[in-house]
């Protein structure tokens, strides 16, 4: 395996650190806004299940980039 696909593949599986962050952020912002407004926690809780849907998406996009390029 040459040495520049194991440094993309790494920086690739990067992308899982800045969706963890993301997701820590977009959870305590949750939490925040429920302690402030619980009639609409609800609402709220909907919001916050599709963007962690949607940032947990670029996480696995990442991995499997990661895949791809150790097994071309």
């Amino acid at each position: 395996m040459d040495g520049l696909v194991a440094i993309g593949a790494g920086i690739a599986v990067l992308t899982g650190f800045g969706a963890g962050i993301g997701m820590g952020i977009a959870t305590s912002k949750a939490c925040e806004a429920v302690a402030r407004q619980p009639e609409a926690s609800g609402k709220i809780n909907s919001v916050l299940l599709i963007g962690l849907a949607i940032t947990e998406s670029t996480c696995i996009y990442g991995f499997v980039v990661a895949l791809i390029l150790l097994f071309k």
